[in-house]
């Protein structure tokens, strides 16, 4: 065993490496994408063995192919943050009722705030709705245990079970004993057992329903009996004359000085709910202010709820108050148990407008709140104000206005450009212009104002065909990124083809999956398994889906993009654009741009046009031309060199090589489907360059024949002998720059 410092999702994938998994997948998404990167760490150095890791193309996919793991005996463990499980819930509703072979555990990062996110739901939530368990950990600590103990829970019951952290138990950190070497747990002999009951028919349904059932009620008794589970639902007192825990779930102490009010708390709110009682309870001491006697249960296990030890909870109990993030969950809980017990309760809560209704909660809220609800409670006045006095007063607060910072694109993004050519390609016409989940929706900012809608993953492509319908006198453009155009957008595209909607697609590949922190994806062909293959090429597939129309523009040569938006938007019926540029986390910057004092006028048209961070504007620079209005500044920190402002400059004060590498305009290459699209060879390129800034592509032929037959047939070629490779600038991925060792990047 080591001692090391991990952040929680380090510590959880140490957590379920040595609870023996052997399959781990997932999708990248904030605030859970670390542990699959912890394991495929892990395993690349040889610490981690026997373990399969993968990103997989979505959530749907990744839980699918770990239920098939499963079947076989395997541990398996899924990952996704709380809107990724939308898209994997198809398949875990019916997960739960065919059940489960290997232990099958769902890591659900909530995100309360939403700090990263678009939605707040709470997954407990869709436990519930599932009927699947959840486990809530109120520090890392609590979490490595509990997804030790998920696994064996899973694997008594056949079910799959979701631990919930949230996002400061994901991304806290502190020291965990972890073990220096794992193994994967060996798999049965019998591998997968061929059964009825893994094909999932109405009858079988059915009857599956009234098994889920009834091991429901059997967790709910785990949850309270079992040493295992119950230590997740702790149960103690407090206030008063002095501290005595109480049973773990019972209640000790009953008497005279046996508390009237009680605390529930559920995942990192019991964390923070703690520190506000010692807070307390340390500053009452100080004032000689009593703090009343209390007795509080902190809940690990939401769903099922255990409901014995809340009834030995509540035993004695006039009100109580419940912390939680991020809906009344266990409110309602102990809402119904006061109702089905017929107990004196009252609970206080989000139902009653005395806590925080969304968000996060925090320690000095709690405790502000925690001094209003003795003082209500006890009729007393003094601990909410002696709270108000001292922990919530701050002698570095500040009261002014604070300062805003708008979310903005890196300095150097090539998505910058791609919007502000489509843009530029759309001057003089009615258009609107959908979005996606990336880095890409902050192109909804001024000055691009270029992203009308966003709503969830591979929606900006459907949701353009819908406007399409509905105002066909405008023109439809939908923004995807690459990593999202894998996930979610093929099928919207095909629906697209299939219906004739008139719509473009500008798919901005900057060769990762950038907002999540830069993980691979099927169009890198780079895996966590250390492995490189052929990547899936976008155009490819876009031709294979029926695109007729495909464009390249490298984003950074602005009158090249705009050439080739304008190509693809001026087509009737669906087509594609595809800006392709890499990601500034991926490549050196070049030297930064420069601006000659005695050019600038002042105008502010390198500001006011893309808004990159990288240029400022000083009010007190003078030059011969822009007299007293001020002049742009380009801060060189920020500034990555793709030369941008240098082409939307209209008085060339700003100079430097334009576009990456040095890429210039060049005249339109035709982009030749390849008849071959598995064809071996060298690892294909995924980046343009100058020799192949713009191409586009139509294709027209007869209903019957392929696209490489088309394209054949008018160049006088049998299609056998017109294998296209990928090494020349006429193929199909020309001109996309190789790594040193002839890979990928």
């Amino acid at each position: 065993m080591a001692k090391k410092l991990l952040m929680g999702n380090e510590a959880f994938a140490h957590a379920a490496l040595e609870a023996g998994v052997n399959v781990v997948a997932g999708y990248p998404g904030t605030p859970s994408s670390e542990l699959v990167e912890t394991v495929a760490k892990l395993h690349a150095a040889g610490a981690a063995q026997d373990v399969h890791v993968e990103w997989s193309t979505n959530e749907k996919a990744a839980l699918e192919m770990l239920a098939g793991a499963s079947y076989c005996g395997a541990r398996v463990l899924f990952t996704c943050k709380q809107v990724g499980l939308n898209v994997a819930s198809d398949a875990l509703m019916s997960l739960n009722y065919v059940g489960t072979g290997g232990g099958c555990v769902l890591f659900v990062a909530d995100d309360p705030g939403p700090i990263s996110s678009q939605t707040e739901q709470d997954t407990r939530r869709f436990g519930s709705f599932a009927k699947v368990p959840v486990l809530d950990p109120a520090t890392p600590e609590q979490g490595f245990a509990m997804m030790r103990a998920a696994f064996d829970l899973s694997e008594r019951y056949h079910t799959p079970v979701i631990v919930r952290p949230t996002t400061r138990i994901n991304h806290a950190s502190t020291f965990f004993e972890v073990a220096e070497e794992t193994h994967g747990r060996p798999l049965p002999e019998e591998g997968f057992q061929k059964d009825p009951k893994w094909v999932i028919f109405p009858k079988r349904a059915f009857e599956a329903h009234g098994e889920i059932n009834r091991r429901l009620a059997q967790i709910a008794w785990d949850y309270t009996h079992d040493p295992a589970f119950a230590q997740f639902n702790e149960v103690f007192e407090g206030g008063g004359e002095g501290e005595g825990a109480c049973a773990q779930n019972g209640v000790e102490g009953a008497g005279a000085s046996a508390p009237a009010v009680g605390i529930v708390a559920g995942g990192v709110s019991a964390a923070y709910a703690r520190e506000a009682l010692t807070l307390i309870t340390s500053q009452a001491a100080r004032a000689g202010i009593p703090v009343p006697r209390y007795r509080f249960m902190a809940v690990g296990t939401p769903y099922p709820f255990p409901a014995e030890t809340a009834a030995a909870f509540a035993e004695g109990l006039t009100d109580v108050i419940v912390f939680e993030e991020l809906d009344s969950v266990l409110e309602e809980e102990m809402l119904k148990l006061a109702g089905a017990r017929h107990l004196p309760l009252r609970v206080h809560g989000k139902l009653t407008g005395e806590v925080n209704d969304r968000g996060e909660n925090m320690t000095e809220n709690i405790a502000g709140r925690l001094g209003r609800f003795f003082d209500r409670t006890h009729r007393s006045n003094g601990l909410a104000a002696l709270v108000a006095s001292t922990i919530g007063a701050n002698d570095l607060s500040y009261e002014g206005p604070l300062p805003v910072r708008p979310p903005v694109l890196c300095a150097g993004c090539p998505h910058r450009g791609s919007f502000y050519a489509v843009k530029q390609a759309l001057r003089g016409r009615e258009a609107v212009l959908c979005g996606d989940i990336g880095c890409y929706t902050l192109g909804n900012a001024q000055p691009l104002d270029a992203v009308d809608t966003c709503l969830c993953m591979g929606a900006g492509i459907t949701m353009a065909q819908g406007f399409a319908v509905a105002e066909p006198d405008k023109k439809q453009v939908a923004f995807v990124g690459d990593s999202t155009f894998f996930a979610s957008a093929m099928t919207g595209i095909a629906n697209a083809v299939y219906n004739g909607h008139d719509v473009t697609f500008a798919i901005l590949d900057n060769a990762t999956t950038a907002m999540t922190g830069s993980q691979p994806h099927p169009g890198t062909g780079v895996t966590l398994m250390g492995e490189r293959r052929r990547p899936i090429v976008i155009e490819e597939v876009l031709h294979g889906l029926g695109i007729q129309h495909i464009g390249f523009a490298n984003p950074h040569s602005l009158e090249s993009s705009v050439a080739a938006a304008r190509a693809a938007i001026d087509y009737e019926g669906p087509s594609a654009i595809i800006f392709r540029a890499p990601c500034i986390q991926l490549k050196k910057p070049d030297a930064p741009v420069t601006i000659d004092a005695d050019k600038c006028t002042g105008c502010k048209k390198c500001i006011t046009s893309i808004g990159c961070p990288g240029i400022g504007f000083d009010e007190g620079l003078r030059g011969p031309k822009s007299g007293t209005r001020g002049q742009a500044f380009v801060d060189t920190s920020l500034c990555d060199g793709c030369a941008l402002c240098v082409q939307v400059c209209p008085f060339d004060a700003i100079q430097g090589a334009v576009g990456f590498g040095g890429a210039v305009p060049t005249e339109p290459a035709i982009y030749a489907p390849n008849p071959d699209p598995f064809q071996t060879g060298p690892i294909p390129r995924v980046l343009t360059d100058e020799v192949n800034d713009f191409q586009e592509t139509e294709i027209a032929g007869e209903p019957n024949e392929t696209p490489g037959e088309v394209l054949g047939a008018a160049e006088g070629v049998p299609v056998a002998e017109r294998i296209v490779h990928s090494e020349g600038p006429t193929g199909p991925l020309a001109g996309l720059p190789l790594s040193e060792e002839g890979g990928a990047r």
